[in-house]
């Protein structure tokens, strides 16, 4: 029998999924929510990535990269329910996207490649969901691939996720041949034709044992984690269909296990069940907790509620030439066409122009937005992503998206001096709709500094500067951001501070400890800990107003290190002694003695420079390991992995960002254009004598 596609409705909170698609590069994850569409009747005809026609990569650059660059949000309708869905990047550059869709997602499906399993994006935007909180479900993709194999990815995702996955589903053939899946929960066949639709019946006979022998598994696994399934089994040794869905909607979101789906997303395979399952075991916005911020210090709740206090998070703006279009997620309250709304950061009011339902680079107008929606609203001059709006009468501010540090640098400038003032306008607007990139001038050359996640990042902002202001850019070779630390510190500096120059005059007496923090147990310069300060000061011999006043000094100090004026990170301050004047002494001449006592303590401490370096994957055919692993050496890469894959080897190392510029094109060249990598920042390392202070990388 056929069963009904879906059915419109407008949906109460109950029948509400804001969920996210996250993934490797190439997983399928654009294909699966282009399936989605199409078959809940959002869109009428199917896109394809590699012909440039689907909806959520809509942006240019997306088209003809053929790779999703920017998070784009879209809606749809399955069985009554509607379903906010956001399509995430995959590639490493653009993980600030994920971070800020995932912090406004309720629930979210990671696509995995039936062949490669977990590859490493796969893992950072997991590890980035598990932070989050948010519960998910696997969709394993790619299942008509020549080497695919369900088991291999389910136990690759056991092991580099640390997760139980919940394999639902079995498949029925292989490779190029297969057509359906085994529903474990029903025992049923779905199997589909060639037209995407699909017909459910009996289990084949040749799959029967294997499937009972996958369903008593499935008991089994499901019932050492919920105690309802476990009392269920040892009374019946099985587990009913409906008390499995409900322990499985359970482990869902308490995040104790993940519920395994698969399919074929390009062959149109398996969307329905797995819409089927966003419906059954992702939460609802009534499922998952108040939203917590603060008002004044204190923290506060809102609940999921249209009659509770307005209260949204912007987590993306599009910054147009006809305006600007900010991206918001509502999580309690009402917002109406022509509400004057807080923006509780800035401490600024604005007014709500017109309100969309988002189709990725479409939009339909609505009158109103309630809790649990994900929407766009027009007519906002200021609100940047990460800000909270609010209703004025109910301010309260939520807690912002975090934006990685940008690690990789170009030089840029108007090819004429005629554009330099529209240059500065359209990095104002890139760096408003990227939190991720940051622009600064260099006080010493003068020149305008573009940062950003890494080189593809930076490529694809400046080619969005020359497409949309139609600007000649210049671009300077990159710079990778280093770091100073402290190898070897110094004790017992002295440090005086005496200025008299008639009327009140500054005086400030202060002895230092420093020392490098791994010495110190507090963790390293890797280890998110940069400064730590602290007194040991007695007898009151410098109040505690002028110690505050010395560590703010010593972290004044910390911007620019002796090596080469890069900032400190991985110290420990000690203040240990100090001395005051009953009438000169100040905070303010507290704080420059703390300043330059550290510039003179660094100047005497053994310094070694860092330098930013990331995990490199590198998937390579069998005859070009050789030359790609000598060209990772000659980078001063350190391999620490290798394994074989169906003709490819996958070789893992640690390299100094420094290094990778250029790396696509050469490793495309010494295989011929089949071998592929990804980086994956990791921390910061010393850096070799060859590279020294201030020196641009190569």
């Amino acid at each position: 029998m056929r069963t009904e596609l879906h059915r419109q409705t407008d949906s109460p909170l109950t029948d509400v999924r804001n969920l996210g698609i996250l993934a490797h590069v190439d997983a399928g994850k654009t294909t699966v929510t282009e399936r989605i569409l199409y078959l809940t009747g959002a869109v009428h005809k199917q896109g394809e990535v590699h012909d440039g026609t689907t909806v959520t990569d809509f942006d240019s650059q997306e088209r003809d990269r053929g790779i999703t660059i920017f998070a784009a949000a879209v809606s749809c309708s399955w069985d009554g329910h509607r379903i906010n869905l956001i399509d995430t990047p995959g590639h490493v550059d653009f993980s600030d996207e994920v971070e800020r869709s995932l912090r406004v997602l309720d629930g979210a499906i990671a696509v995995f490649d039936a062949v490669a399993g977990v590859e490493p994006q796969s893992e950072s935007v997991w590890r980035q969901a598990d932070r989050h909180g948010v519960p998910r479900i696997a969709f394993v993709n790619k299942l008509d691939r020549a080497g695919a194999d369900l088991d291999t990815a389910v136990a690759s995702i056991r092991d580099r996720l640390h997760t139980v996955p919940l394999v639902v589903q079995l498949p029925i053939g292989s490779e190029d041949g297969f057509g359906g899946v085994v529903d474990l929960l029903r025992m049923r066949a779905l199997v589909w034709a060639d037209d995407g639709t699909f017909d459910e019946g009996r289990v084949p006979d040749a799959l029967r044992e294997e499937a009972l022998r996958r369903r008593r598994l499935l008991d089994e696994t499901v019932a050492e984690l919920h105690p309802a399934a476990l009392e269920e089994f040892c009374a019946q040794e099985s587990v009913s269909g409906q008390t499995l869905r409900a322990a499985l909607r359970d482990l869902t979101r308490t995040g104790e296990g993940v519920v395994v789906l698969c399919g074929s997303a390009y062959r149109n395979r398996g969307i329905e069940p797995l819409l089927e399952a966003v419906v059954a075991y992702l939460p609802s916005p009534l499922d998952v907790p108040p939203v917590r911020g603060t008002l004044d210090g204190a923290a506060q709740e809102r609940p999921a509620d249209p009659a509770a206090p307005f209260a949204a998070l912007v987590f993306k703006v599009n910054s147009t030439a006809t305006g600007r279009l900010t991206c918001l997620r509502v999580y309690s309250g009402t917002i109406r066409k022509g509400d004057t709304v807080l923006d509780a950061g800035a401490r600024r009011h604005e007014r709500v122009g017109r309100i969309l339902r988002v189709q990725a680079g479409r939009h339909t107008d609505v009158d109103t937005a309630v809790a649990g929606d994900i929407v766009a609203v027009i007519g906002l001059k200021a609100a940047r992503a990460g800000a909270t709006l609010c209703a004025p009468a109910a301010p309260l501010v939520l807690e912002p998206p975090t934006a990685a540090a940008p690690v990789v640098s170009v030089a840029v400038e108007a090819r004429r001096r005629t554009d330099t003032e529209r240059l500065v306008t359209a990095l104002a607007r890139l760096v408003e709709e990227d939190p991720s990139l940051t622009v600064r001038t260099d006080p010493e050359t003068g020149q305008t500094v573009l940062s950003g996640m890494g080189e593809l990042h930076l490529e694809v902002a400046v080619e969005k500067i020359r497409r949309a202001h139609e600007l000649e850019i210049g671009v300077g070779r990159p710079q990778v951001a280093y770091r100073e630390t402290v190898v070897r510190g110094v004790s017992g500096l002295v440090y005086r501070h005496v200025k008299q120059d008639g009327g009140a005059g500054q005086f400030a007496h202060v002895v230092l400890d420093t020392e490098p923090l791994e010495a110190a147990g507090d963790g390293g310069a890797d280890g998110g800990t940069e400064f730590v300060f602290r007194s040991t000061v007695v007898g009151g011999r410098v109040p505690q107003e002028y110690v505050r006043a010395v560590e703010a000094g010593c972290r004044d100090a910390l911007a620019e290190g002796p090596l080469g004026g890069h900032p400190v990170t991985g110290l420990r301050v000690t203040l240990t002694d100090g001395a005051t004047h009953s009438k000169d002494s100040s905070e303010m001449a507290f704080r420059t003695a703390g300043r330059f006592a550290l510039r003179e303590a660094l100047r005497a401490s053994a310094m070694v420079l860092l330098e930013p370096v990331a995990e490199v994957t590198v998937t390579v055919p069998d005859d070009a390991v050789g030359g790609v692993l000598g060209d990772l050496a000659a980078r001063r890469g350190r391999v620490s992995g290798s394994t074989a894959r169906a003709g490819t080897a996958v070789i893992t190392a640690t390299v100094p960002l420094a290094e990778l510029f250029g790396y696509a094109t050469r490793l495309r060249s010494r295989t011929q254009g089949r071998g592929t990598f990804t980086t994956r920042p990791t921390g910061y390392a010393p850096a070799p004598d060859l590279v020294s202070p201030g020196t641009a990388a190569r």
